[in-house]
C-alpha cells in the first residue's frame, strides 16, 4: 500500500490512469462504506469496479 495515492488526490485522474494497486484498494474499501456512500462515491465505485473488470 506504499505507493496508494489517496481517494481525494485521485479524483481528477481517470480510473484508466490509477495503478492496479489503487484500484483494488480504493474498491476494497469504498465497497466495505458502501452502506454510506453518497450518490457521487456510489459513481466512482462503480467506476472502479468498471475497470477492474476493463483490465481483466
Amino acid at each position: 500500500m506504499q505507493n496508494v495515492r489517496r481517494i481525494h488526490e485521485l479524483n481528477d485522474i481517470k480510473t484508466s490512469s490509477w495503478t492496479e494497486e489503487e484500484l483494488h484498494y480504493h474498491q476494497r474499501v469504498m465497497s466495505d462504506l458502501s452502506p454510506w456512500l453518497n450518490a457521487q462515491g456510489t459513481a466512482m465505485l462503480s467506476q472502479i469496479i468498471h475497470e477492474i473488470e476493463d483490465r481483466g
